[in-house]
């Protein structure tokens, strides 16, 4: 958008190594307050804000309750104290202010919630998020602005020329193309890959942290709201969220033996998990065999001195600019990552300044310009009118929710033939003209692309696609280009990205 030509590759498909594995929330960050982050709050809470206007089908306001019980580590007049800073840092411009809420009122809103030693609480307002989805839609609209973008493509060295970084070679994952990627400027957005990509002899700048998530049927607790909660077992904070019919639980912190191309939900993560929230849903009992999914992703933090716990590190990003003119950007958090793409997009146009010449331009105009499918916040009107298409209304809603303002070209396709209307799997409200919409829209390349990023089959799924991912192989082979051989690859390796996901239960089982 600064008329920058731009080009983008990601080893994997776009957002699978870290942005589709977050807490799906966009945040302030309540609990940065304990640690004296006022600056990232409200930064935060401002970024909550835009995105809440320019991708309002993606990002959409989240109630939160807070309870409080007997001994807790924040008592009620602190959380109190907390919930009125956070609203001012949001410039009192939240979706809605807080709220303190006595017992009786927060037995209310939460029945199955501890009554024990419960003193009271509040009520507050952040936003959740499809981060996968996000993740696309910004990268959809670099495209749409002149980017070219390239996912499955893997940077094997980069390519130095008098000690200068003048680009990169690359390999085409998926062809085995080899090529040479000529830039002025080039920029290491890497995430947690952020320090073995860089050439440097440096000590590390990154705290690695790794957060599980664990996905339960929402029935079992019996929640309303999402609640943040302060795990009775390290006194660290816990969420459970609302997902359709299911509730998740995150996050954990931990940085033993982390590699961030194997991130997974052990069963110590699980475990922990599900302990902290039994704590205060006593009747739910929940086990590992109410898990139905889980997830997992790396945290890249900036080191800042002595880090202590990776819960007090600072969230707050860092652009580090090397002898080499390699540019990189570390640090940060999901909520505020247009703030860092601007902040690094600054020190690329310097150099290109210093380079040759050319005008500095103004930042581009991203808190305004809506995200593709954000073009409307009516989302009630995108949802009647696929209805009126002869959507049934959960579909309607569903897409609505993925697509926003370009719900009607899905809905074309799918009427286009009967097949393309009908459920993907029985009870959810996935359907097939959205795998070939994928396909053809949203660079999808893979069966894991279609299942687990595009759509929530893999994870919301009785048996997490596997029932159906033959059929759609079959499906999509021709749309894909797909000959016999793929098809068996593609089959073969989603059942081993399903085992990754349910490795915990081997864990557990071989524990005893």
């Amino acid at each position: 958008m600064r008329g920058f030509r731009t080009a983008l590759v990601d080893k994997g498909d776009f957002g699978s190594g870290t942005s589709s594995r977050s807490s799906r929330l966009i945040h302030g960050g309540l609990r940065y307050l304990e640690h004296g982050r006022l600056r990232l709050v409200f930064e935060a809470s401002r970024e909550r804000r835009t995105l809440l206007r320019i991708a309002p089908h993606l990002v959409r306001p989240r109630s939160f309750l807070v309870p409080v019980h007997r001994g807790a580590r924040v008592p009620l007049w602190k959380l109190a104290a907390g919930l009125w800073l956070y609203d001012l840092l949001a410039v009192f411009r939240n979706v809605r202010s807080h709220e303190l809420l006595g017992k009786r009122a927060l037995r209310r809103a939460e029945p199955s919630l501890r009554s024990g030693g419960l003193r009271g609480g509040g009520r507050y307002y952040d936003a959740q998020c499809d981060d996968a989805r996000l993740t696309l839609a910004n990268v959809r609209d670099a495209h749409r602005y002149g980017a070219l973008a390239a996912n499955y493509v893997r940077v094997d060295r980069l390519a130095v020329a008098d000690g200068r970084v003048g680009g990169a070679h690359v390999t085409d994952l998926v062809t085995g193309e080899e090529a040479l990627l000529r830039a002025a400027v080039v920029v290491n957005a890497t995430g947690p890959w952020s320090d073995a990509f860089r050439q440097e002899t440096d000590q590390p700048v990154l705290c690695l942290s790794k957060g599980a998530h664990v996905i339960v049927p929402r029935w079992r607790l019996g929640n309303n709201e999402a609640l943040t909660l302060t795990s009775p077992i390290d006194g660290r904070v816990v969420f459970i969220v609302p997902l359709g019919d299911f509730s998740y639980i995150g996050t954990t912190e931990t940085t033993d033996q982390i590699d961030p191309d194997a991130a997974y939900a052990s069963g110590d993560d699980v475990i922990y998990l599900l302990r902290s929230a039994n704590a205060f849903f006593p009747e739910a009992r929940l086990g590992p065999d109410d898990v139905q999914a889980t997830w997992a992703g790396i945290r890249p933090l900036a080191r800042s001195g002595d880090v202590g716990q990776p819960g007090s590190v600072s969230r707050e990003h860092q652009v580090l600019e090397h002898p080499s003119g390699l540019v990189s950007i570390v640090g940060g958090k999901l909520t505020t990552f247009r703030v860092m793409a601007a902040d690094v997009t600054d020190v690329v146009a310097r150099r290109l300044h210093e380079l040759d010449g050319r005008p500095v331009p103004a930042r581009a105009p991203t808190a305004e310009e809506p995200l593709p499918g954000g073009e409307t916040r009516e989302l009630d009107v995108l949802v009647s009118g696929a209805t009126d298409d002869g959507m049934p209304r959960a579909i309607a809603e569903h897409l609505v929710e993925c697509y926003g303002s370009e719900t009607p070209a899905v809905v074309r396709l799918a009427k286009s033939e009967p097949q393309l209307q009908r459920p993907v799997v029985a009870g959810l409200p996935v359907i097939w003209a959205q795998l070939i919409h994928a396909l053809r829209r949203e660079m999808a390349l893979t069966l894991g692309d279609l299942l687990i990023r595009r759509t929530p089959v893999f994870y919301e799924a009785p048996e997490h696609g596997l029932e159906v991912a033959e059929a759609v192989v079959d499906a999509v082979a021709d749309e894909a280009g797909w000959d016999a051989a793929r098809r068996a690859a593609e089959l073969e390796v989603y059942a081993q990205q399903v085992d990754e996901m349910l490795r915990f239960r081997t864990e557990l089982e071989d524990a005893g």
